[in-house]
């Protein structure tokens, strides 16, 4: 039997989680879905990431709903992929932040983007009809920008790239709590596709520098605990070096993108083919780390088309 195309075979629905990880910060999370972060201050919310659809982000509201009466002021996407970005219209009357790259990024691939996710992952798409279009940011920076929600300041930063070239995260310092995005993934893997591999573990050192109490991850559960929080950037480091390693060795050894996938196969499978999503990644995963070793700085494009032929190519 062919193995189905990405996340297409993938149609059970999630257990969804919503719990406070610090006062007034919450994740919502979904078996390795992607994940919300929200936080609660004096006179408003403020939630990272928006979901894939407005019916998906209605989950969030309604969650966050039952903790608070404050109206959600602020959506910041951490990076511009369409299961993050694209239910945003269903936070009425909310601000969305989003760094320049991001920006840049939207108006250069994002229509690409949105076609290429949905053809890999519909289950996440759900009523996709009701998309009114791409998300565009009303705010971007550069750098960082300092949001309050009344007295409790979040920290937005660039603290470098890494899962695509426009990541920021969520600082709360009050709270010793960080919103990562996908830099930070636990126990699922992390789609490289559009990643700057070189550059991510040092922007996961950056991470650590703010020695974070807990941790909203871009997919998995939410991280409580210094010991947890270190565990996870330990398995994304391992996981984005063990992929860009060995993609390197293999580019040096004259090695075709397909012998190159199938050595990837044999270093990474032992120690994470058990995570979320990890057979979907792999063939873009591995395309990405070739292209990045072989000296292609910007990742390329990926259009509905191009990951089919990717698909068959390298699973052939």
């Amino acid at each position: 039997m062919a193995q189905a195309f990405a996340s297409t075979g993938d149609l059970a629905e999630k257990t969804v989680s919503f719990g406070e990880i610090g006062p007034g910060i919450y994740a919502f999370t979904a078996q390795g879905d992607p994940n919300t972060g929200i936080v609660v201050g004096d006179d408003g919310c403020l939630v990272m990431d928006a979901q894939a659809t407005p019916a998906m982000a209605r989950q969030v509201i309604e969650r966050v709903a039952a903790v608070t009466d404050k109206p959600i002021k602020y959506v910041v996407l951490s990076h511009y992929h369409a299961v993050r970005v694209l239910g945003a219209s269903a936070f009425t009357g909310a601000s969305v932040i989003a760094s320049a790259e991001t920006y840049r990024l939207i108006a250069g691939r994002g229509q690409e983007d949105w076609d290429s996710e949905y053809g890999r992952f519909p289950r996440l798409f759900r009523d996709a009809e009701s998309i009114p279009g791409l998300t565009w940011p009303s705010m971007a920076f550069s750098g960082a920008l300092s949001l309050h929600l009344g007295r409790r300041e979040v920290q937005l930063m660039s603290l470098g790239a890494g899962h695509t070239s426009g990541d920021i995260v969520a600082w709360v310092p009050d709270a010793g709590t960080m919103l990562t995005g996908d830099l930070v993934e636990y126990h699922s893997a992390c789609y490289c596709g559009d990643a700057k591999l070189r550059q991510w573990p040092t922007t996961l050192n950056r991470i650590l520098d703010f020695d974070p109490k807990s941790i909203v991850p871009g997919r998995g559960d939410a991280l409580q605990g210094a010991a947890t929080v270190a565990e996870a950037v330990s398995l994304t480091r391992d996981f984005v070096t063990t992929l860009y390693g060995t993609a390197e060795l293999s580019v040096a050894r004259g090695r075709s993108l397909k012998e190159t996938f199938e050595a990837c196969r044999e270093t990474m499978d032992p120690k994470f083919a058990s995570y979320a999503i990890y057979a979907h990644c792999q063939p873009f995963n591995v395309s990405r780390a070739f292209d990045e070793a072989s000296g292609i700085d910007d990742p390329v494009v990926w259009t509905a088309e191009r990951d089919r032929e990717m698909w068959a190519r390298l699973n052939g």
